[in-house]
């Protein structure tokens, strides 16, 4: 059996069975996902992180690309109670580390009564426990990674539905999901797909009807470019933002963030609208939130389980954003709707405008 261990924060080390092999360092997170793995594999906000399946059996439905919600896996390592052949090949021939025949429900509890944490990986035949604990000494802590956008953006612009007929979105790509990406689509829009740190100046040659600020991993205060957008075209233009968007418009506008303590990430999260009072199922990744939105912000939407912030809108501003992921691929769809009222923002600021005099 190959040899393969997981050196966690405070020198205890765990030993299970080495499917892929490598070694790898990282923050030490877990979801309660029980179906939805690949997309979970290939979601941006997983870069920098090792991530632990609670659900025992991961892969019982094969690999197909066409779930992928990127060109590759993001996590740096994952573990599992038991991988499939399939999983196991597939996170070996893109040479991220996997360890099975581990007890997930003590991992989940570590990182449930501690809070995520670094850790690190060796898996190899002639691999040692010294090897995993060299790994997590040379971890850093995900607020120290502070270009961390620049691994998971575009490098260049691009633009999808050029012949579509509707709004034009300038969607600032801290790491986003190719979900959401294809809702946008799916409504007829041009969507314009910006680097993480596009300046002012790019963003204006879209003219855009919606300035969409994406989902990304790490710290959003390390965003301070995307802030920078924000904070120049709120007055003029719809914003609207998902997941890390959400904390970076936040920043943006006067609120502030924090790190949870081991944060949101399943395909289960029961969210309150405070309006309505119903409450939907929703798909979430994040380890950051808002804790006070500021005067210029107002909280919709909130966790059922510890109340924190799930939407939150303009005041006077045309803003909404989702910490939760509307797009939810693999589901639940609960809140597709989220995009309807995103370039429902754009229709009323077009009705709003004074044509031109001739």
């Amino acid at each position: 059996m190959t040899a393969a261990y997981v050196a966690l924060e405070g020198g205890h080390v765990l030993e299970g069975r080495g499917r892929a092999p490598g070694t790898a360092r990282g923050e030490l997170v877990f979801t309660t996902a029980y179906t939805g793995y690949e997309e979970s594999l290939t979601d941006p906000s997983y870069e920098e992180q090792v991530l632990t399946f609670s659900y025992p059996l991961i892969g019982n439905y094969g690999v197909r690309e066409e779930r992928f919600e990127d060109d590759r896996v993001h996590p740096r390592a994952v573990l599992a109670k038991e991988l499939t052949d399939d999983v196991a090949e597939w996170l070996e021939s893109e040479g991220v580390p996997a360890i099975d025949h581990l007890d997930t429900r003590e991992v989940v509890t570590d990182i449930r009564d501690g809070g995520a944490m670094k850790c690190g990986i060796a898996v190899g035949k002639d691999v040692t426990e010294e090897d995993a604990l060299e790994e997590l000494a040379q971890c850093k802590a995900m607020s120290d990674h502070t270009d961390i956008g620049a691994q998971v953006t575009v490098s260049d612009p691009v633009v999808y539905g050029e012949d579509n007929d509707g709004h034009d979105v300038a969607l600032v790509d801290c790491g986003a999901k190719g979900s959401i990406v294809d809702s946008l689509l799916a409504r007829e829009v041009t969507v314009h797909v910006l680097p993480y740190d596009a300046s002012v100046e790019a963003v204006e040659a879209v003219d855009p009807d919606v300035l969409f600020i994406s989902n990304g991993p790490g710290d959003p205060a390390n965003y301070e470019g995307a802030i920078a957008l924000v904070k120049a075209f709120v007055e003029d233009t719809p914003v609207a933002g998902i997941c890390l968007g959400q904390q970076i418009v936040a920043e943006a506008l006067g609120g502030t963030t924090e790190k949870m303590a081991f944060g949101h990430r399943g395909v289960n999260q029961p969210v309150l609208d405070l309006e309505s009072g119903q409450v939907v199922m929703t798909t979430q990744n994040h380890g950051y939130t808002v804790s006070d939105p500021g005067e210029h912000l107002e909280v919709t939407q909130i966790n059922v389980n510890d109340d924190t912030p799930e939407g939150v809108d303009g005041i006077e501003y045309d803003v909404i954003t989702r910490q939760y992921h509307p797009e939810a691929n693999p589901g639940p769809e609960d809140t597709l709707d989220f995009f309807d009222d995103v370039l429902a923002m754009a229709d009323t600021r077009a009705g709003q405008a004074v044509p031109a005099d001739d």
